[in-house]
């Protein structure tokens, strides 16, 4: 049985730096891993230290947020 092949537009790549949105002291995380379900929905797994978090790609940046993190 053939399986249908499916493309992967993912926003970010392995070992690439990011930051949460969210996160109030903005630390940089690392992009470990991307998990992809049968529906193509994409969730990225960051590393910060020693601590591994599953999210989703509108939760990301590529940039610091400078004024959040100074709130």
């Amino acid at each position: 049985m053939l399986i249908p092949m499916m493309v992967i537009e993912n926003k970010y790549e392995f070992g690439e730096m990011v930051y949460l949105v969210t996160d109030d002291e903005q630390k940089k995380r690392i992009v470990t891993a991307i998990k992809v379900y049968p529906s193509g929905q994409l969730l990225y797994e960051l590393s910060c230290g020693t601590d591994n978090s599953d999210h989703y790609e509108f939760e990301i940046s590529k940039e610091e947020d400078t004024v959040l993190k100074t709130k």
